[in-house]
């Protein structure tokens, strides 16, 4: 079997399912009924490696449970917290690059803060309405692709996944910047690598699985909310007499500046228009949510809407709040410390406790819960991105090794990825969050302006008698045009600031997923050939009754999904000793990875379609005669689950050869070894151990007619 064969090959039967042996001999034998009999677990000793891996990352879950899902799904509250916080920890740096960068005119925060709070409620009911029509996961992917076609939609996931990272690598930047700021001068040379230790944390904790991971986090998320409602609503509060004068100073600043020839209308909307897209980075993780759904609690839609509730009026009053709270206490921006910083100590110093142990220990308590709620922000990168890359691994945009989940079902390839990428972004800019800032904040325009245009496309579809078409249309125009000029305003603005950069590795990211996809293509149309020896296999007769006799020797063979490449396998083994082979024995593992793993159903759909291919296999072998058996197991590391069925099966039938097929190529090259998983060569590793006998067998693909996908 040819185990690292493209998944489009692997599962045509049931949806977006993959069986380990996507490429074992096919037809053997049949039978009226198959037997998938359940063996007895092995019970070996743990080693010092998996006491240590239990220890970082937790012990497997059980899939035969249930109930698993539930335990590792979230509620909208828990929702909230470890995708919310992106959005909500964007205040922290969204705000204050915007109101830094309005100079002397500052009286425009009022409009600016106008501007961000419907900003934030436009796109979010967008993303809400998303959800509705989207409620498998996959956010602004999912939409481009299925409304603006594939290569749109490969663009907008390669924003994102560039987004995601620099979602991990901002966030603890700037957690870096908040609580380094408590030291002054003092210990700056530690701050990138105590930020190196967070992302390094994060990835830990991201590999012990999302619910886990935010109910660590959940404590400073409650705390930060706590404070800052104080220090907003006591800002204003305590600033209420002069709201008038304030709302003068606003109203003769704008006079001035239309009176002013040197600036006039257009002046003063180039620089509500500067700062309010340096700002942008206040939006981003709005569309975390409706990337995320596959991680939300039954029923997943209102669970997921309720989420974008919270989000939605959190960011809003936070943001918003904070822009009318630097305009009211007259804050400037320092290189020393963050504007929120400064916001806090200046409303200790308006209540008169400046020195005093309360006003210290507030100050100290806000910043420092600041800083870890940006943390724990990160996790909008962890959590969506690699769910994105399992989804576009799926479509075969990126290598199919991103869509396994880790006996913890968590996608660990692509969280291990992450966490890379962010600490080799942190590295190229040494933690500058304005630098961050401006990479980061382009990305997530393009991806709300593609998913904003091809909703709109949808309801410009929807038959016109649909009530809700109008206003849903109307909606998403109105999302489009608002996301599509701030993308452009912010790309005109920022591209020689850094913003090419995020660009130029979009379009890598974008090029690479392109090739990636024509040589999963080319594989693919190499093995449907295999296809063709079905036609020329014998027919099967009657299937005899006949049980596998133990004493007999039997050739176990590992398969997947019925097909050509089984056949293919099959025969080979019977090839390796005409004659010698009384049974036939297949084994199969479903793999339970991020296409297969959306609640407790579709695990029982995984398991079906697995026992349904078993069941043709063994139903073509008893047709000519031959006696055959089936044995299967669901897991997430498929190498771990044939292992064990393997030894077990050994110990049924002792004079068991195990066969295995494995794709190879006229050439070997680095990256079919990344593109192809080699669970042959692994499990074989490991059955040598157990002395079990297993042979490889081959199955030759020309190489394709571009010799690298590179």
């Amino acid at each position: 079997m040819p185990m690292d064969a493209p998944q489009a090959a692997s599962a045509p039967v049931a949806p977006r399912v993959r069986t380990t042996s996507d490429s074992s001999i096919d037809q053997a034998v049949s039978s009226s009924t198959v037997v998938n009999p359940v063996l007895d677990p092995l019970e070996e000793p743990e080693t010092l490696q998996e006491k240590v891996k239990t220890i970082l990352i937790g012990k497997p879950h059980d899939l035969k449970d249930r109930s698993v899902y539930k335990h590792i799904s979230l509620a909208a509250f828990l929702a909230w917290v470890g995708l919310g916080a992106d959005g909500l920890s964007s205040s922290c740096y969204g705000p204050p690059e915007a109101f830094a960068n309005l100079g002397e005119h500052t009286y425009l925060a009022v409009f600016l803060a106008l501007a961000t709070i419907v900003t934030v409620f436009v796109i979010s009911a967008c993303y809400s309405h998303i959800i509705e029509v989207f409620p498998s996961g996959g956010g602004g992917y999912l939409v481009a692709s299925k409304m603006l076609g594939p290569r749109i939609g490969l663009i907008a996931g390669c924003a994102l996944l560039v987004d995601y990272v620099l979602t991990i690598t901002v966030s603890v930047a700037a957690a870096g910047d908040a609580l380094f700021g408590l030291f002054h001068t003092h210990g700056q040379a530690w701050k990138v690598p105590a930020e190196i230790a967070a992302i390094t944390l994060l990835t830990l904790l991201n590999l012990r699985g999302v619910k886990e991971s935010i109910k660590v986090l959940l404590p400073i998320f409650l705390i930060f909310l706590a404070t800052h409602v104080v220090l907003i609503f006591g800002a204003i509060g305590i600033n209420l007499s002069g709201v008038s004068q304030v709302a003068g100073d606003v109203v003769s600043g704008v006079q001035q500046g239309l009176n002013n020839p040197a600036i006039g209308f257009m002046g003063l909307l180039a620089m509500f228009l500067y700062a309010y897209s340096l700002g942008a980075g206040t939006y981003t993780g709005i569309e975390a949510v409706s990337n995320s759904m596959t991680v939300m609690r039954e029923p997943r839609v209102a669970t997921g809407q309720r989420t974008m509730l919270y989000m939605a009026v959190s960011l809003a009053v936070t943001a918003g709040g904070l822009l009318v709270a630097y305009l009211l206490l007259h804050i400037q921006h320092s290189p020393l410390k963050t504007m929120n910083h400064l916001l806090t100590e200046s409303f200790v110093a308006e209540l008169g406790l400046a020195g005093s142990w309360t006003g210290v220990s507030f100050v100290l308590v806000t910043i420092i819960a600041e800083g870890a709620l940006l943390v724990v922000a990160a996790q909008a990168g962890f959590i969506g991105g690699p769910r994105l890359l399992a989804n576009m691994a799926l479509d075969s945009w990126m290598p199919h090794p991103f869509a396994n989940m880790s006996e913890r079902l968590s996608a660990h390839n692509g969280v291990m990825l992450m966490g890379l990428c962010a600490i080799a972004a942190l590295l190229y800019t040494r933690g500058h969050v304005t630098a961050l800032v401006i990479m980061y904040s382009i990305n997530v325009f393009l991806t709300f302006s593609l998913s904003m245009i091809g909703m709109c496309k949808y309801w410009t579809k929807v038959r016109a008698r649909h009530p809700l078409r109008r206003r849903r249309l109307v909606l998403f125009v109105v999302g489009a045009v608002l996301c599509v000029s701030i993308l452009a305003v912010t790309v005109y603005e920022k591209f020689y600031q850094g913003g090419w950069k995020t660009l130029a590795v979009t379009g890598v990211v974008v090029a690479f997923g392109m090739l990636i996809r024509r040589y999963y293509r080319r594989v693919t149309s190499r093995l449907k050939q295999l296809n063709e020896i079905m036609a020329a296999l014998p027919s099967p007769g009657v299937p005899t009754a006949a049980d596998p006799d133990p004493t007999e020797p039997a050739a176990a063979v590992l398969v997947g999904s019925y097909g050509g490449l089984g056949v293919h396998t099959l025969l080979n083994a019977y090839r390796f000793a005409p004659g010698y082979f009384k049974n036939v024995v297949f084994l199969s593992v479903g793999v339970v990875d991020s296409g297969s793993f959306k609640g407790a159903d579709t695990l029982d759909d995984l398991r079906k379609h697995t026992e349904e291919s078993l069941a043709k296999y063994v139903d073509l072998v008893r047709g000519w005669g031959v006696p055959a058996i089936s044995f299967m197991s669901i897991g997430t590391d498929a190498v771990e689950e044939l292992e064990k069925l393997c030894v077990q099966v050994l110990k049924r039938f002792p004079r068991s050869i195990f066969f295995t097929g494995q794709l190879i190529f006229q050439k070997d090259t680095w990256y079919q070894r990344l593109l192809h998983n080699q669970t042959a060569f692994a499990l074989m590793r490991r059955l040598q151990w157990d002395r079990v006998p297993m042979v490889i067998l081959p199955t030759r693909l020309s190489q394709p007619s571009t010799s690298s996908p590179t």
